[in-house]
């Protein structure tokens, strides 16, 4: 992040991969019409797109109903913060190729259950932000305009 008088700043793309691909835990946001939901799950970033696992069940229901999501990772440290949210579409690979090329990216499950679908979740938009973290300014003091 640039030094700035600005406590939030806006990241490219490219900041944007780097950020997911340090990571291993995000969230899957599901919409099927007014019920939105919201899953934990671990990824590993495939090009430009999002892979995970999962098992047969709401999850993978949902996004055969709508495929359109949206997943999102944060992480945090004592003076900086960082968001990024990707939206876009998932679906589950279904030809012998792509499943064997996911199963070379090491993507196992966190729990010890048998999720033998991927999905990739394929990326329209990225946006992220980047914040520094500092004591709120004074809300009733004299302030600078």
């Amino acid at each position: 992040m640039e030094e700035t008088s600005d406590p939030v700043a806006v990241l490219t793309d490219d900041q944007c991969w780097e950020r997911l691909r340090d990571q291993e835990l995000g969230r899957l946001v599901t919409r099927v019409g007014d019920v939105i939901d919201i899953f934990p799950v671990n990824y590993v970033v495939d090009g430009e797109s999002v892979l995970l696992r999962t098992a047969q069940g709401s999850k993978l229901f949902e996004l055969t109903v709508n495929d359109q999501v949206l997943f999102e990772v944060d992480d945090h440290d004592d003076t900086n913060a960082w968001s990024v949210v990707l939206r876009g579409r998932a679906a589950a690979l279904d030809t012998t190729y792509e499943v064997e090329r996911a199963d070379g990216l090491g993507l196992r499950p966190w729990v010890p259950t048998l999720k033998h679908t991927y999905v990739r979740v394929q990326a329209a938009s990225l946006t992220g932000r980047a914040f520094q973290r500092a004591p709120e300014p004074d809300r009733y003091g004299v302030q600078d305009y």
